[in-house]
């Protein structure tokens, strides 16, 4: 992003090992986006590669998701917040779109349903997952969600007032639950999902998935 180009929001990315993938998601990077590499503990490199490719580069020694994305978010600066996975499963390419009803007063939490490009970029297992806990948050707030999208916008200073606390993998529940309790517009786009770069921890594991949906469930108790 140079100085002539507006800045039109700060893109959170939580980063554990993703040498891999981080060239790709970082060159994909619309102008007027500044990304916010957050590095979780990273042996790979990945710190080093973000800022070659000039993202900001915040570290959070604290291991856990949220924790995380809740240290990208306390040290972003534009109005506009997103939030994206770092492994190349989504193109931030896709950011205007997705960020358009928030930016335009239309919504004030999008979240970019996932559409996967291939059978085995989203796991069967996983799949079940998000439905299960989309059912519940269905049941839990009242907001009918398909997918709890990865990819979300939202402004900043509405983000900060909803208090997040979680620091594992319920954060992005969390959030959508807190918003709804709030009465903020949630929506959804639609965004392709594709296969990721590198080694999955979470949905490419039935391991990874428990915890994901027991870390989640427990927010919703």
């Amino acid at each position: 992003m140079t100085n002539s180009q507006p800045w039109q929001g700060d893109l959170v990315l939580p980063c554990l090992n993703e040498a891999e993938a981080l060239p790709w998601v970082l060159k994909r990077i619309p102008a007027g986006w500044r990304a916010v590499v957050v590095d979780n503990g990273s042996t790979d490199g990945s710190a080093t590669i973000a800022r070659e490719h000039g993202a900001h580069v915040v570290h959070e020694t604290r291991r856990g998701f949220g924790a995380a994305c809740h240290a990208g978010l306390l040290a972003t600066q534009a109005e506009f917040i997103a939030f994206c996975d770092c492994d190349a499963t989504l193109d931030p390419g896709a950011l205007p779109r997705v960020s358009a009803p928030v930016r335009a007063g239309e919504a004030d939490l999008v979240l970019a349903r996932r559409r996967p490009v291939q059978r085995d970029a989203w796991p069967m297992h996983a799949r079940v997952g998000n439905r299960v806990l989309s059912r519940m948050v269905r049941r839990r707030t009242g907001v009918r969600l398909n997918d709890l999208g990865p990819m979300r916008v939202a402004r900043r200073e509405a983000l900060l007032d909803l208090e997040l606390s979680d620091r594992r993998s319920g954060y992005p529940l969390q959030m959508v639950v807190r918003a709804a309790d709030s009465g903020w517009r949630i929506t959804e786009t639609e965004i392709d999902y594709l296969p990721r770069a590198g080694k999955s921890k979470v949905t490419g594991t039935w391991r990874g998935t428990w915890h994901a949906v027991r870390d989640m469930r427990a927010v919703l108790r």
